[in-house]
This record gives C-alpha cells, sequence and structure tokens, in this order.
C-alpha cells in the first residue's frame, strides 16, 4: 500500500511540475512573440475558431494521469481507462 501511495505522490507531484513548465514556456513564448512583430487585423469569421480553441486548450497529459490515479484507486477499471485514454488521444 505505502508504494501505491508513493507512487501516486510521484505521479501528482510529476504532472505539477510538467504543468509549471509548460505554463513558463508558453508566456516565455507568448512574450518573445509579442516583442517580434506586432499582431496583424484578423477577419472575424477567422478570429471566431481560434478564440474557441483558445478557450479549451486540451491537456491530455493531465487527463491522463488523473485517470491512472483513478485506475491504481480502484474506482476505473482496466477496460474503462483503456476506453477513455482512447478517447483523449483521439486514436
Amino acid at each position: 500500500m505505502p508504494r501505491m501511495l508513493r507512487r501516486a505522490a510521484m505521479l501528482g507531484a510529476t504532472a505539477h511540475v510538467a504543468s509549471k513548465r509548460g505554463a513558463a514556456k508558453a508566456e516565455a513564448a507568448q512574450a518573445q512573440a509579442a516583442q517580434a512583430a506586432p499582431p496583424a487585423p484578423v477577419p472575424e469569421q477567422a478570429a471566431a475558431p481560434v478564440a474557441e480553441a483558445a478557450q479549451a486548450p486540451v491537456d491530455s497529459y493531465g487527463e491522463l494521469m488523473k485517470l491512472k490515479e483513478l485506475l491504481d484507486a480502484g474506482v476505473l477499471t482496466q477496460a474503462e481507462f483503456d476506453a477513455q485514454k482512447q478517447k483523449i488521444l483521439g486514436s
């Protein structure tokens, strides 16, 4: 049992660090892009799909980590985990 708890703690810590690193890289890339060139005007039809995509970023790694924790805790069966994993990965 303690081994499972350590594994869950390690997975949670790894997910947290990866999330923070990804956010820092995204902020740095945005800052660099903002300094490089002013934004060009975008027609309203093209702006709508981009805005929708920006509102709902897909964090597949985080979702997979949550599913794995549920599987390890016994909340999900292996078949349920596999089905949800396929939905997240889009395969």
